[in-house]
């Protein structure tokens, strides 16, 4: 009688664990705006609607920059330090580029990014000025051409918009 019992619980935990998992995927990452804004974040959330399906980052009909996914902030490019817009520069030009991992592959593993396919996210060194290493700033692109801006290497993400 107790191998029994013993099926039926881990018959229930499966059960239960299904169930989950169906959750996980109909609910996306898992992440709200308010996970996403959390006390890393360094400016607020735009917007205070869901996230919008990913598409890459451009001017809506009245000309306005629309951000990609309003549960990220975004800043504007003129905000950001002069190395990350010398950044900007190279990748825009092709490189060459200042440390050779710049352009590999970012893979999003915190899901912090809207979620795409592998190899989807680029990433690219910004100079830190007085640091002996890489130091902690990024550039993030997007294969659609949105781009990501991260100071404290890749626990918040900014948005960049270009147009101001």
């Amino acid at each position: 009688m107790t191998s029994r019992i013993r099926l039926i619980a881990v018959v229930a935990v499966l059960c239960c664990a299904v169930i989950a998992a169906a959750v996980y995927a109909l609910l996306g990452t898992g992440r709200t705006a308010s996970t996403r804004t959390s006390s890393h974040q360094t400016s607020p959330a735009a917007g205070s609607g869901g996230p919008k399906p990913s598409a890459p980052a451009k001017p809506s009909a009245s000309g306005t920059w629309v951000p990609t996914n309003p549960a990220i902030a975004d800043v504007c490019r003129s905000k950001l330090p002069g190395q990350a817009q010398d950044t900007l520069a190279l990748i825009a030009k092709g490189g060459p580029y200042p440390y050779r991992t710049d352009g590999v592959v970012f893979e999003n593993r915190e899901s912090r990014l809207p979620r795409h396919a592998g190899g989807y996210y680029h990433e690219y060194t910004v100079v830190t000025p007085g640091s002996g290493d890489r130091g902690t700033r990024r550039i993030v692109t997007g294969t659609a051409g949105e781009q990501y801006w991260t100071a404290d290497h890749y626990s918040t993400f900014q948005e960049i918009d270009s147009h101001c």
